[in-house]
This record gives structure tokens, sequence and C-alpha cells, in this order.
């Protein structure tokens, strides 16, 4: 392509795309080759499909796919030759010679969008692969625990292939739509199980947001394989660490909240990064995507460091080594010669309200219910932004009345989890269950809920404003909807990917919705 296309993440060029250069900050070079390794990864599906008795070749190919289709997340890899470079190591899979002879590159616009012709089509096909990326990225964060699923590696193989298949209509895909959705339930428990079994139960944890006087490192994205090797390595050497962004909840862990180097979460969230890796002082270690491009004369430049499927020329990046571990011996000696980091506010914060935690609690919470001091509860889960637009979610949070409880994890959250909105008896008005990772929880808070009260979860006292950005927030959408859950409110705005018709099917299915304004949404959720 000349130029480019992209309208995955909520920020796309006047909710219709970016044509020129992302609003996230890629270019037209590292879209376009983002393209051509999706189109790869179609070609790939399509002869693992074609020779799934050869187990070992298979699995090889799988988990490529998975790899591949996180670094086409929003906000992830921005390293244009580092996507060249994952291209031709996923052509050496390809055993026919015609496939090999593609150029991945020059044909990027079979990986496009655009690419299908229909709007229609191409919306529902979009809202897969979209979905697809989000199933891929909490895959891998289980699968770097030793978790994995065949059947959720089948139907991604599967469903690849059959987004290049033009005899399925738009009803064909609406119900690979659905698919998607109970298969992103099921890669969401797949990864609740690797964090809990390996890390415990998150627990109610207050955690410090103010800075101490060691050097220190900061870690932000969302992989807690990797935290953990970093508070090992980091042991005893003086260094401490803080969580960024959607790290946090590494606090709410009692296997992680163990080490004495875990001291704090710096800053707040992911768009924000700029400023907070500048007051930081020390290294940051970034380990997924949510990743902003720094301008040229960035100060910290030389002092970020990345790995897993993160991309950034200008930082370094530590991969494994021969034995199979990252060693983070560079970057703690990069903290012993930088200042310890710069406070930028002080108190603490609390969270840990997993469903493990919540579920212990159900009796207080049933009781409250009951006797109307709570009177709704408000899932506002998902990401959070850039656009001034979103202060809209602060705002709804002090608004909202008294008697309200938000359910929250994701990023999101920042927008309102440093206020003091109090509680009812004894029970917080915020219950952070972690991650965006985590969202799984508060379906099973949900689904528990629904099992107390005997009734549809549609009947619960329970409504939902979600904010999303990009594709992790679309498979927890597709995982709800999935649920039958309805009446979701998402905002600020509708994806740009959904087509006027598919987009009037989900508000007519499931009553799917948007924001407007915080008093009339608070009068239409709350009443």
């Amino acid at each position: 392509m000349e130029n480019m296309f992209c309208y995955q993440c909520q920020e796309a060029a006047g909710n219709t795309g970016c044509k020129m250069r992302g609003v996230c900050g890629k270019n037209k070079e590292v879209s376009n080759n983002l393209d051509g390794l999706k189109y790869l990864l179609r070609v790939l599906a399509k002869q693992a499909s074609e020779n799934s008795d050869k187990e070992t070749d298979v699995k090889k190919i799988d988990v490529f796919i998975m790899n591949g289709l996180f670094q086409c997340i929003t906000n992830s890899n921005f390293d244009d030759a580092a996507i060249k470079s994952t291209i031709e190591i996923g052509k050496r899979l390809l055993t026919k010679a015609s496939d090999r002879d593609i150029d991945f590159i020059k044909d990027s616009i079979k990986g496009n969008p655009l690419f299908t012709k229909d709007i229609d089509i191409r919306s529902a096909r979009e809202t897969i692969i979209y979905g697809l990326m989000g199933m891929a990225a909490y895959h891998s964060h289980a699968y770097n625990l030793g978790k994995f699923s065949d059947s959720v590696f089948t139907f991604t193989r599967n469903t690849l292939v059959a987004l290049e298949d033009d005899s399925i209509d738009l009803m064909g895909y609406v119900k690979i739509i659905d698919q998607t959705g109970k298969y992103g339930v099921e890669v969401m428990a797949l990864l609740d199980k690797a964090h809990t079994s390996t890390f415990g139960n998150p627990e109610i944890s207050k955690v410090s947001i103010g800075v101490k006087k060691n050097p220190a490192i900061l870690i932000t994205g969302h992989d807690l394989h990797d935290i953990r090797a970093l508070l090992d390595q980091t042991k005893g050497t003086g260094v401490d660490v803080y969580t960024h962004s959607e790290m946090l909840p590494a606090h709410y862990y009692p296997q992680l909240k163990k080490y004495e180097n875990l001291v704090g979460n710096y800053g707040g969230a992911w768009h924000q990064q700029s400023t907070d890796f500048e007051s930081f002082n020390g290294p940051i270690l970034f380990t997924t995507n949510c990743l902003v491009p720094p301008s040229k004369d960035a100060r910290y430049n030389d002092r970020v460091y990345i790995t897993g499927n993160t991309g950034m020329p200008s930082w370094k990046r530590i991969d494994k080594n021969a034995n199979g571990e990252k060693d983070y011996s560079e970057i703690i000696e990069k903290a012993k010669t930088c200042g310890p980091p710069t406070e930028i506010e002080s108190g603490e914060i609390v969270g840990g309200f997993a469903h493990h935690q919540v579920i212990a609690l159900a009796d207080t919470i049933v009781a409250a219910v009951k006797s109307g001091a709570i009177k709704k509860f408000v899932v506002m889960a998902g990401c959070d932004g850039k656009f001034k637009k979103r202060g809209y979610y602060t705002e709804f949070a002090q608004k909202l009345p008294k008697d309200t409880v938000i359910l929250t994890a994701g990023c999101a959250k920042y927008r309102y989890n440093k206020l003091n909105l109090g509680d009812i008896g004894g029970i917080p008005r915020v219950l952070d269950a972690g991650q965006c990772n985590d969202s799984y929880s508060l379906a099973v808070i949900v689904l528990k809920l629904a099992e107390v009260f005997d009734c549809d979860i549609n009947e619960l006292p329970i409504v939902y404003n979600i904010a999303w950005y990009e594709q992790k927030a679309v498979i927890v959408l597709l995982s709800l909807l999935h649920l039958g859950v309805k009446k979701i409110h998402v905002g600020p705005t509708l994806p740009a990917f959904l087509s006027e018709n598919v987009a009037n099917f989900l508000k007519d299915t499931f009553e799917l919705g948007t924001i407007s304004t915080v008093e009339q949404d608070i009068k239409k959720m709350i009443g």
C-alpha cells in the first residue's frame, strides 16, 4: 500500500481510520508490515490445518501464530526491522514452495481490512481477528507460565483460515464472533488458573504510591512471569522494584508481594509513561504492549529496556538466553548508577478484589444488597487512553450515588482509583480485580451473584460502563456477549471497525450502546 489503513483501536483518526500515520505513533511501514505478518499467519494457519496430524510441526506453528497475533496488538511493536525478522522466521515454517515464494511485505494488503470489499463482511472479519489478537495476548501470558490450551490453538488456527473463506456469509461470521467470545472465556479462565496456581489467589492489599531512597527499576506492561524473574534477580542488590500501570496488581499476589524489594507503584496509566519515565530517574523494563513511542530527545531513551512481544528500535532488547531465561543484570547495574525516583504523589491505593477474594466476602456483600445499603454495582473495567473525553469516567465515578460500588479491572481504573470514594459498611466503593488480564474475575463474580440471587445475569443490580482502547478489550467484550450480558455501554466511542449493519445487529441483539453525558448516563443506568 502506498500509505496505510488501520482502525483497530479506539483512537483511530476521526473514528474512521488512520491513513497516513497511526495516532498510536506507528508509521506506514510498521503498519503495512504488521499487515504482512497477519497475512503470513493466515497462510501458516491453513498449512497447519491441512497437516494437523503432524503434531510437532503444528504446535510450533500454533505458538508462532499466537506470538505473531500478540505483536499486532496496538502499541506493542514499533520496530520495523523486528517485524520483518518475525516474518522471515515464520516463512521458515512454511512447507509449500509456492507459499515460501510469497513476498509478505509487498502483499501486505492481503492482511489489511481494505482487502475485503464488502463493508459488512469486512467489519465481521475484523471484529473476529481483533478478538483473536486479544485472545493471543492472554494465551501468551498463560503459556509463559506453562499453561496452554490445544482447543484455543485449534480454534485460532481454524478461524484464521475461515477469515479467507468467501463462501461464509455475514450470519456465518456472526456465529464465529460468538465462538470467539466462547474461547475468550476459556482463555481468560486459563490465564486466571496460570496466575493463581503460580502466585496464589490475590489478596486485599494496600499499595504505596510514594517513593523510597534506594535506586530502582520500574517495570511496566502485563507479564507476571517477567516481574518474578526481575524480583528474584534484584533481591539483595539494594535496588528496589516499582510497578507501573498494568503491573500494579502484582502487589496483590502472595508469591510476589512477599518480596521486600517490591516497594510500590509509580505513576498512572500507560499513556502517561513519558512523564512518569522522566521523573522515575531509573531504568524501565517493558514486558508487553501499551508502549508509547518516545520523542527523539526523550531523556529516558538510554534507560528503557524491552522484552517479550514489544518492539522499539531505540531501546535495548533483552531476550531469553540459551537456558531459556532472561538475564536482567545489565538493568540492575544501570539502576545503581541512577538516582532514586522523584516523588510525584504519596499515600496508598487498595486492590486485590479478584473473584476468590470477593466470593470470600459474599455473605457481607449479599447482606448489603438485601438491606439496600448497596443499590447497584457498576462494572467500569477496560482501558484508559489519551483522549480528553476520557475525563468522563472520572466524573462518572465521582457523581455515582454513594450506594453504588464500582467493579473494575484494567488500566481504566486509573481514572478514579486514587479518589477518596469511601466505603459501604467496610466494603470499598472501588473493588479492583487487577489487570485487564483479570477481567475473568468480574465474569465469575457476576455469575456467582446470579447463582446466589437465583436469577438471570441481566436481572442483577449490575450495569456496565466499559472503556476500551485496544484488542484485549475487544475479546473481553465478545466474552461478555457470549455469556449473554446485555445493555453494555462501550466508550468513549463504539469501534470504528463496526459497520452500520453490524453495529445495529449488536444494538438490537444485545442492546449494546455507548456513552453520552455523565448526568444522562447515570440517570439511564442507575435511575
